[in-house]
C-alpha cells in the first residue's frame, strides 16, 4: 500500500492511497466464490453455477463491494501508518478502479486543530455574590402558590398577577404585522410575557372593555423589521381571572417533595433549595465568562464534521423537547450553526487546557459532585451507590468535574472581580448558555 499526505489547509487534508491490484483480484475471487457456493440461479442446482456465469451476473456490483471495503480499510490503516487523528469520516474518492491496475483513491477529510492557547491572563470574568433574603424566599413560596393555584372569574378591574383572556390586533403606520394578532389569548398580568407597556396598558381593564394601547418594540427586539418601532393595539378583555393560592399546609408541602408539619420548616427546605440553584447559578456564569474569554483570547479553526455532528445533536434535543412532534429534518441546521460553533470550539479549547496541563478528575471532587447529586434524593444513600456501581454514569460526572478543574485553572490566571446582587439577578445570570 502506497500513502502520500497533502496538507490543504490548516485542518484539512488530501491522502492519495494505491492499492496492488493483486489484492483487489484476490479479495474479488474470494467473493465470487462464496456468491457460487449460496446463489440460487434457474437451471442450475445449489453450488453448481459455473463461475464464468457467476461473474458474469455478479462479477461487477462484487467488485464494487469489495473496492469500497478495501477504501475504508486502507484509509483506516493509513491514518494508523502515518499517525493522524481525524476528526470525522472523509470523503472517499477512487481516482482509479479498473480492473488488472492498481487501485487508487483520494480520501479527503479534516484533523483536529493545533491550537496555542492564548493569553488567558486577558481574561475578565465577573463572579457574582449574593444572599437569600427572607424576601427573596417569600416570593418563591408565592411562586409555587401560583403554580398549583385556582381561577376565579372576577368583574372587577384587573390588576397585576390576575390572568386575563383577550383579542389583541396590532399595527405599524396603519399595517397589520406578523405575529401581532391573536385570539382568546391568556396572559398574566405583571408577567412580562409581552414587550415593555403591553400588560401595563390593560392594568385596570375590565370583562367587554375595548382598548387602545400605544407601545415601542425593544431596540434588540428578535425580530429586526419591528426592533425600535411604534405599534398600535387594540386589545378586547373577554375575561379577567383571579388566582385562588392554596393554604400553606401538608398537602401542598408534599407536592413539591418536601415532607414538613409546619411552614417554618417548608421555608427551611425552600430555602436549602434555593442555596443549591444560588451556587450553581453563580458556578455558570463564571463558566460562561470563562468560556467567552477563552474564544476572544484564542482562535481555533473549527472542523466542519464536528460542527455537523454536533448539530445533529442538538437537532436531536429539540425533537425530544417538543415531544417528538416535529420531523427531525423539519429543523434547518442554520438555526443550530453558531451554537454548535460555540460548542465545538468550547469541546476543543478545554481538551487543550486539560492536555497541557496533565489534569485529571479528582477522585475527592468526584465524590463530592455525587453526594451533592444524592442530597436532592429522598434515598441519598441508594444514589451513591447507583453512580458507584455505573461507570458510564460515573463518567459523566468525572467530566463535569475536569471541566470545573479547568475553570478553576483559567480563573487563577485570569482577573476576577466580585460584584454583589440581589439573588434573582444571580439566579438569571447564571442561566445555562445553550
Amino acid at each position: 500500500m502506497q500513502v502520500s499526505v497533502e496538507t490543504t489547509s490548516n485542518i484539512e487534508r488530501r491522502m492519495t492511497i494505491g492499492v496492488p491490484a493483486q489484492e483487489i483480484d484476490q479479495a474479488v475471487q474470494k467473493r465470487l466464490q462464496e456468491t457460487a457456493r449460496t446463489v440460487r440461479l434457474n437451471g442450475f442446482r445449489p453450488g453448481k453455477v459455473p463461475m464464468s456465469v457467476v461473474k458474469r451476473r455478479f462479477g461487477a456490483s462484487v467488485r464494487q463491494e469489495v473496492v469500497g471495503e478495501v477504501m475504508r480499510d486502507s484509509y483506516i490503516k493509513a491514518l494508523q501508518e502515518q499517525d493522524i487523528n481525524p476528526a470525522g469520516w472523509p470523503k472517499l474518492e477512487p481516482t482509479v478502479m479498473e480492473e488488472g491496475k492498481d487501485l487508487e483513491f483520494v480520501a479527503t477529510f479534516e484533523v483536529l486543530p493545533e491550537i496555542e492557547l492564548g493569553d488567558l491572563s486577558k481574561i475578565s470574568v465577573e463572579k457574582l455574590t449574593s444572599e437569600i433574603a427572607d424576601k427573596d424566599i417569600d416570593n418563591m413560596i408565592d411562586n409555587l402558590r401560583r403554580q398549583q393555584a385556582t381561577m376565579k372569574e372576577v368583574k372587577r378591574k384587573s390588576k397585576n398577577k390576575d390572568v386575563v383572556t383577550i383579542d389583541f390586533k396590532g399595527t405599524i403606520d396603519g399595517e397589520e404585522f406578523d405575529g401581532g394578532a391573536a385570539e382568546g389569548h391568556r396572559l398574566t398580568l405583571g408577567s412580562g410575557q409581552m414587550i415593555p407597556g403591553f400588560e401595563k396598558g390593560i392594568v385596570g381593564g375590565k370583562t367587554g372593555e375595548e382598548l387602545e394601547i400605544e407601545v415601542t418594540f425593544p431596540d434588540d427586539y428578535h425580530n429586526e423589521d419591528l426592533a425600535g418601532k411604534p405599534a398600535k393595539f387594540a386589545i378586547t378583555i373577554h375575561k379577567v381571572e383571579e388566582p385562588q393560592l392554596p393554604e400553606l399546609d401538608t398537602e401542598f408541602f408534599k407536592k413539591f417533595g418536601i415532607d414538613a408539619e409546619d411552614e417554618a420548616t417548608f421555608r427551611e427546605e425552600v430555602k436549602k433549595n434555593m442555596e443549591r440553584e444560588l451556587k450553581q447559578a453563580v458556578s455558570n456564569k463564571v463558566k460562561n465568562d470563562v468560556v467567552d474569554g477563552l474564544l476572544e483570547t484564542t482562535e481555533v479553526d473549527i472542523p466542519a464534521a464536528l460542527v455537523d455532528q454536533e448539530i445533529d445533536r442538538l437537532r436531536q434535543d429539540a425533537v425530544q423537547r417538543f415531544g417528538g412532534q416535529v420531523d427531525f429534518q423539519q429543523l434547518p441546521k442554520e438555526i443550530f450553526q453558531e451554537q454548535a460553533e460555540r460548542r465545538v470550539k468550547t469541546g476543543l479549547l478545554f481538551q487543550e487546557v486539560v492536555k497541557k496541563n496533565d489534569l485529571k478528575a479528582d477522585p475527592a471532587k468526584v465524590d463530592e459532585k455525587i453526594q451533592e447529586i444524592a442530597s436532592t434524593y429522598e434515598q441519598p444513600e441508594e444514589v451513591v451507590a447507583h453512580f458507584n456501581s455505573n461507570p458510564e454514569q460515573k463518567s459523566q460526572i468525572e467530566s463535569s468535574v475536569l471541566e470545573d478543574q479547568v475553570v478553576d485553572y483559567v480563573l487563577e490566571q485570569a482577573k476576577v472581580k466580585e460584584k454583589k446582587v440581589k439573588y434573582e439577578e444571580a439566579v438569571q445570570a447564571g442561566q445555562p448558555q445553550r
